[in-house]
């Protein structure tokens, strides 16, 4: 629980103080004295009468009731403190700083939990263990640096671990970025970054009773968040979901990318799908910016500060060519434009500037580009070039002049201009103190535009959060569940064909004809009903292909009959299954059960393509058709679902019908862990399922 005496304490006290300030217990009283802390502050100590200029008590007895406690102290002395705390002295807020706890040992672990009930009992909150503390606008409970500049419309920093935080604000302030608030859970005993997150929701856009300004609670509308472990997916969800529905931005690092579990994955989604799948498909769900750097945290978290972009036609001014070229790469990589830049008012401007200069986008004034040169520019793309949304100046200096008076047209522009400027000044050191008076007026800047390139892309093209309704129309829940619930119980196998087939009917899918049996007469009439060619699969092996148990292209009965003898001499073949030799685009849809996260559902190229190239994208079932068409615009192989060298693309209405239905079906059947329907076939009309396996666990 996140209380008033956590956010905004009367009175504080430091459990272990000390004089040194390059321990934690002397850091922070040094922390919250420079932070012009307005509360009781207060230090204990036995052995120092003051600490830090503040008089020390030698025992928590001899203190007077205190909102906050910040322990500094080793842990095994840690839960009498707390209990000591909450009993005697109506300690409501307790941030522990000392590690040795359950990160490291049972014992450890034991003591966390005494501490946690203790705080429970007492209806107190507690940050930690293990954590560097929490700093907000009322209270710098830190002991780290540095301190970043605080204001209301900072953002607002979550962060599992303590270090990560601090390397974070040291990337985020050298490009301006300013914080309302950092939280360091640590251990997360009782409150992680959900519970941060839940908070923040439920307590947005209050006003404190204290400053009358935006509380600390709900915060600001950027937050930024670093994960190491997602505890409770459904409410990270649900909670971000909210508040960026009410026009906030998140961006977020979720670390620990490698694949979960160690059995070998029996199917295409089982080998592709990962813990990590289920982090990108909960991100995707929320509407949260996926980051996977420090410097693209920070980088991300200064974009949502600067106004929204319109559109995606951007005009790059420059003194340097190369990194315009860089930056248009990046641009262009993400669906961002450069537009060329032609016509009469292009020949005007390019008369106004230095010889060799160029306008065509980028802009390119020259290294001996004036800051003259650079207000032109900018008039010109706010005034004259109409298809232009948003302005990016590249401006750095070889340390030949002085950028005060260019960062001043900048700054001055950026105050005026209703498209938005976005500045990059590669010259941190050079033009340090130049870079460090534009900062200080309020705007944020980029030193590496590849970087910069990368965010806005990911900004730019970032879902919307997704609704929260379960599309039902066509699919068959009645249906499904009887023939889920006719399997045995402690059951872990892949289902027949025939049952498939009638899975997939229950939720609407178009399937391909199809016939199985081990019986030649009865397979040779349905081939010759359905029309040669046709292809034959084996039936009981999972990897059909790598036993020689699929044969294309079958064009008479004498063919068939062939195959047939063959394949029912293979290991472990029950049946065969006949089908019409269809043609198409081969996709692929799958569905995998993740612990805790619930089906995620992947859609990409089929056949071969999805474990080869792994062009898959991944989403939380259910999906709404608008989360289907997202992941289906995502692929990198999506010029090829459109249609490429005027060929006819596939049907991408129905494709995303597909993808909503069996996530629909895996919604019902939870008991399906793994699923592949590899390939579809699609064309312009149509879209068949061909194949198809479904693997089903009940306890």
């Amino acid at each position: 629980m996140i209380n008033q005496e956590l956010l905004y304490p009367k009175s504080i006290v430091v459990i272990g103080a000390s004089n040194n300030v390059h321990k934690p217990g002397g850091a922070i009283i040094r922390n919250l004295l420079s932070g012009k802390y307005a509360g009781e502050l207060r230090a204990v100590n036995p052995k120092e009468n003051e600490i830090q200029g503040i008089k020390a008590h030698h025992d928590i007895a001899s203190l007077p009731a205190t909102d906050l406690a910040i322990l500094a102290i080793p842990a095994s002395a840690c839960p009498q403190s707390v209990e000591e705390l909450a009993r005697d002295k109506g300690t409501k807020a307790f941030i522990i700083l000392s590690a040795g706890f359950g990160e490291e040992t049972h014992e450890g672990a034991v003591l966390e939990q005494q501490i946690l009930n203790s705080v429970n009992k007492y209806g107190a909150s507690l940050i930690g263990p293990n954590c560097i503390g929490l700093l907000n606008r009322w209270h710098h409970s830190v002991f780290t640096q540095p301190i970043p500049q605080l204001h209301e419309d900072g953002a607002d920093l979550i962060s599992s671990s303590g270090a990560t935080a601090v390397f974070i604000l040291e990337s985020a302030i050298s490009k301006g970025l300013r914080f309302n608030s950092v939280w360091s859970v640590g251990n997360a005993k009782q409150i992680g970054v959900e519970d941060v997150l839940q908070y923040m929701d439920e307590h947005f856009d209050e006003k404190d009773s204290i400053s009358g300004q935006k509380s600390f609670g709900g915060g600001s509308r950027i937050k930024l968040l670093y994960i190491e472990s997602i505890k409770d997916p459904d409410r990270l969800l649900f909670h971000a979901s909210s508040l960026i529905k009410k026009g906030c931005h998140i961006a977020a690092i979720k670390s620990g990318s490698s694949e979960s579990g160690s059995r070998a994955a029996s199917s295409h989604t089982g080998a592709i799908a990962s813990s990590d799948a289920a982090v990108e498909a909960l991100f995707r769900k929320a509407g949260i910016i996926r980051c996977f750097s420090r410097e693209e945290l920070t980088t991300v978290g200064c974009v949502f500060t600067l106004p929204p972009l319109r559109g995606k036609n951007i005009a790059i001014i420059t003194h340097a060519g190369g990194p315009a070229v860089m930056l248009t790469d990046a641009l262009s990589k993400g669906g961002l434009n450069v537009p060329k830049l032609e016509g009469d008012k292009a020949a005007e401007l390019k008369a106004q500037l230095f010889p060799g200069a160029s306008v065509g986008n980028p802009i390119d004034i020259l290294a001996t580009g004036t800051p003259q040169h650079l207000s032109l520019c900018l008039d010109y793309c706010e005034k004259h070039f109409k298809g232009i949304d948003a302005i990016i100046v590249i401006f750095g200096t070889p340390g030949l002049v002085t950028m005060f008076d260019t960062y001043e047209v900048l700054h001055q522009k950026m105050q005026t201009c209703k498209k938005p400027i976005i500045p990059i000044l590669p010259s941190v050191h050079t033009a340090g103190e130049e870079v460090a008076d534009f900062l200080s007026k309020g705007h944020v800047s980029f030193n590496d535009e590849v970087t910069l390139g990368t965010a806005l892309a990911r900004i730019l093209n970032a879902p919307q959060p997704a609704q929260n309704e379960i599309e039902l129309f066509g699919v068959d829940v009645p249906r499904i569940r009887r023939i889920i619930d006719t399997l045995p119980d402690s059951c872990d196998f892949y289902i027949s064909p025939e049952q498939v087939h009638e899975l997939l009917s229950a939720a609407g899918l178009p399937l391909a004809k199809e016939l199985v049996s081990s019986d030649e007469q009865e397979l040779t009439a349905f081939a010759q009903k359905v029309g040669f060619p046709v292809v034959a699969k084996v039936v009981g092996p999972v990897h059909k292909s790598d036993i020689g148990g699929v044969s294309l292209n079958i064009q008479s009965t004498e063919h068939l009959s062939l195959e047939i003898h063959r394949m029912m001499k293979l290991p472990d073949v029950k049946a065969i299954m006949v089908q019409p030799m269809l043609k198409g685009t081969e996709l692929y849809v799958g569905g995998k059960y993740e612990d805790k996260f619930g089906h995620v559902v992947l859609c990409g190229l089929g056949g071969i393509f999805v474990e080869v190239l792994k062009d898959v994208s991944s989403g939380l079932a259910p999906l709404s058709y608008a989360e289907a068409y997202s992941m289906i615009h995502s692929l990198r192989a999506y010029k090829i679902i459109q249609g490429t060298r005027g060929g006819k693309g596939i049907n991408q209405e129905k494709f995303a019908e597909i993808i909503v239905r069996l996530s629909t079906l895996l919604r019902f059947a939870t008991e399906i862990k793994e699923m592949d329907i590899n390939p579809l076939l699609a064309t312009e009309k149509e879209i068949w399922a061909v194949d198809a396996r479904i693997r089903v666990v009940k306890p």
